[in-house]
């Protein structure tokens, strides 16, 4: 009897573990509903006002439409806008991997403020950075009246907009970059020293790789922040149209003129820009990937 009743006790055990592994417990609700909210959600933030805004340009005839977006004024605040951004990223790119570098490999006094001061731009209002560096960079400023004598002038120039977009993009790069590195296996780089690699080969052969897909994130953020940026560049672009106007700038103005269908159609220019150019990044960081999960 004794028997029985523990095979039978086995087999309600072993019938309960199977119904467990048939239906796990989820903390969430399941797909569909799940699913379902994230499309309500993204349908609100997202689509609805993107359709929106194209919908509103859609009101303007096709010559109305060219006349509104390839004026001089309008092109060169695209090639200043993405151009500065672009270099803008770019050197973020640089000097965010040497900062996550820095705060990854190294322990120094201080550590923790310099971390937290490379968070400093995410939490500083965009106009109140816009206002410190123009009073650093203005010919009266502590580094204006050191470089204006020597030519060299900052503030309403487009090297004071790139100065203020690689202040508003480090961050992207740094907190990017800074777990991968992190999680980096150190014993690949110990192995390839031992093997007789140099300190440049070590990097470029075995961590630039792994970090790769991370640079190109960073860069694509940093970029997608700078294209959109107002608050901090209106301060010190001078705004001379032709100049120092970028494409943000445009787009207001025609708003306080009451031109909406004229500021929806340059935003529909920038907002098609930015996502070939994003769609673009986000294709080299998978073949990145590809790459390096292909077999040597």
């Amino acid at each position: 009897m004794s028997s029985a009743t523990s095979a039978a006790a086995q087999g309600a055990l072993l019938a309960s573990a199977q119904a467990g592994r048939r239906a796990p417990k989820r903390v969430l609700p399941g797909f569909g509903i799940t699913l379902g909210y994230t499309l309500f959600y993204l349908s609100i933030i997202v689509l609805i006002p993107l359709s929106a805004l194209i919908f509103k340009t859609f009101t303007l005839t096709w010559d109305q439409f060219w006349a509104a977006v390839s004026s001089p004024r309008v092109v060169a605040s695209y090639k200043l806008t993405f151009g500065a951004s672009f270099f803008a990223a770019l050197v973020n790119l640089v000097f965010g991997l040497l900062i996550a570098w820095v705060l990854v490999r190294y322990k120094f006094p201080g550590k923790k403020i310099v971390d937290a001061l490379v968070d400093l731009p995410f939490a500083l209002p965009t106009a109140v950075a816009g206002i410190s560096l123009t009073a650093l960079l203005a010919g009266n400023g502590w580094i204006g009246q050191i470089l204006e004598p020597m030519g060299i002038q900052l503030a309403f120039k487009p090297a004071g907009i790139v100065i203020a977009l690689i202040f508003i993009g480090l961050p992207f790069v740094v907190r990017t970059v800074q777990p991968v590195l992190e999680d980096a296996e150190k014993e690949l780089e110990e192995a390839a020293t031992c093997l007789g690699a140099t300190r440049l080969q070590t990097f470029t052969k075995v961590i630039l790789p792994s970090i790769t897909p991370a640079l190109l994130t960073g860069f694509a953020m940093a970029f997608a922040r700078a294209v959109g940026e107002y608050g901090s560049v209106i301060f010190i672009a001078g705004n001379v149209p032709m100049v120092s106007e970028i494409t943000p700038l445009i787009i207001i103005g025609k708003l306080e003129q009451y031109d909406y269908a004229g500021a929806t159609a340059v935003a529909t220019v920038m907002l098609v820009i930015s996502f070939v150019l994003l769609l673009i990044i986000n294709a080299l960081q998978a073949w990145q990937r590809r790459h390096a999960g292909a077999p040597a």
